[in-house]
This record gives C-alpha cells, structure tokens and sequence, in this order.
C-alpha cells in the first residue's frame, strides 16, 4: 500500500522582482513568473512521505499555457505527473472560481490527501483550500508545518502552527491539508530531475472535460474582482537615538505616549 497524494499547485509573478503599476493597473509585461512558495513546499513534504511510504504524487494547476513552467518545476523536483487545467475561459477566477474548477476536477478521483500552499504569493488570499474541502465535502486543516501519515490508520497528523503555539492533528483520509513555507526547504531540482521531468505525463483539460458553464468560471464565475492596484505606502525613516538609559526610556516612553499615542 502507497499514499495517492495530489497537490494543487500555482504559477505567481516572482515577488522578489519589481514591480510596476500605472493607473491603477499592474503591468505584467516582463514579470518573471514562478512555481508559488508555499505550493513548493507542499512538493517538497509529499516527496518526504514519499521516500517513507511510498506514493504517488500528482500536481494540478489551473493556468494559461506559460504555467506549464510552474508543473516542470514539481515534476523535476520529482512528482510523478502532472494534470494541466488550461482554458481561456479559467481566466480572471477568484479563489471561489478556482476552488469550483478543482472541484469538479476532483470529483471522480480517489485520494488519500490534497496538499495545497496555504496562500499564494501574489494574492496572499488563503480561501481555495478552504472552500475546495467545503465542495469535496472532506475534512482540513491549514497552516501546517509538519505531516506524519500512518497508513495502517489510514490518517495524517498535522503539526500546524496555531496562534498560541503548535497544535498536533490527527486528520482521517481523504482530507486536505494547506502548507506553510515555513514546513521545510524545498529542494532544488538536479539535472537529471530536469531532463526527466520533459518525459513526465503532463494530461491538459480544458473546460468542457470539467462539465463546467463558462458563467461558472473566469471572471464571470467570481463573486470578487480586483478594483484597481496600488503600491503600497512608504515606510518613514526611523529615529536614532544616543544617550545613558534612563534618557533613553524617558524619551522613548515620550515618543510612544504623545507621538505615536500607543500607551
């Protein structure tokens, strides 16, 4: 007996690059594009379980045909293969639209557990978990940090990180389960992960093989939408300063009181 293990992956513009935005609209001509942080991560503990139990580990994106690059990567990294969920209709989904395309996606397939990045790098939204578990009808948890899987049990516990601390989980297949990049280092893919990953299945579905409305998708399938962007407001110098101790805390005392009013 081997885990099946799909993980829902997403291709998200390189936050270490900079940005443009110009009235109120990002420019995404130039943007560097990469495989989401926290999806990483995710590859990386299924790959762990992996070598512990045996598994077979399938990634799944929702993405225009330049995400492709996003499942090359996991493949490399060393899952098994790779559903592409490409249509023109999937685009302008919000997490609502994207977590009813996975859905459908997910309806006839037999799974031990989903992994999904706790949140994207450009959204920052943490909703799709969520509501996919919601459609499956599965039990979640999110933010984890660790995973143990006992087959025998046929349950995974979840260390996840609370807000008072790390909570232990026991969670029964099927389930879902949304990572944290703070779980392990993803590795780096090696040249023969790369030259394999080309001969990985890579199956492309399209919206017809979902048994999906195009009004359920895209933009029109979104309850939310982006109004406009804008940068975010500089942050002010700091303030330096010298003196014994007690001038230090009389004045910092100072500050908090009558400028920033906290105390």
């Amino acid at each position: 007996m081997s885990l099946r293990i799909y993980i829902c992956c997403k291709q998200v513009p390189d936050v270490a690059m900079p940005f443009q935005i110009k009235e109120g609209q990002l420019i995404k001509d130039g943007l560097n594009y990469i495989l989401n942080a926290y999806d990483a991560s995710s590859v990386e503990e299924a790959l762990v379980l992996k070598a512990e139990h045996g598994a077979h580990i399938t990634l799944v994106l929702i993405g225009p045909d330049k995400a492709k690059e996003a499942l090359r990567k996991g493949l490399a990294m060393g899952a098994d293969d790779a559903v592409h969920l490409n249509d023109e209709a999937f685009e302008g989904c919000d997490s609502h639209a994207a977590a009813r395309i996975l859905a459908k996606y997910f309806a006839d397939k037999e799974y031990d557990f989903i992994l999904t990045g706790k949140q994207s790098q450009d959204m920052d939204m943490g909703l799709t978990g969520g509501i996919l578990a919601h459609h499956l009808k599965i039990p979640y948890v999110t933010n984890a940090v660790g995973l143990k899987a006992d087959l025998g049990d046929k349950k995974v516990t979840v260390k996840r990180q609370g807000d008072d601390g790390q909570e232990m989980i026991d969670i029964p297949f099927p389930c879902l389960v949304t990572c944290s990049n703070d779980m392990n280092d993803p590795r780096i893919p090696s040249l023969k992960g790369i030259m394999s990953s080309k001969k990985k299945p890579l199956e492309v579905v399209a919206l017809d093989g979902l048994g999906l409305d195009s009004s359920e998708v895209g933009s029109s399938g979104s309850p939310t939408s982006i109004v406009s962007w804008a940068e975010p407001d500089k942050r002010q110098a700091g303030q330096k300063f010298e003196g014994d101790a007690d001038e230090l805390v009389g004045t910092l005392m100072d500050k908090l009181a009558n400028d920033a009013k906290v105390i």
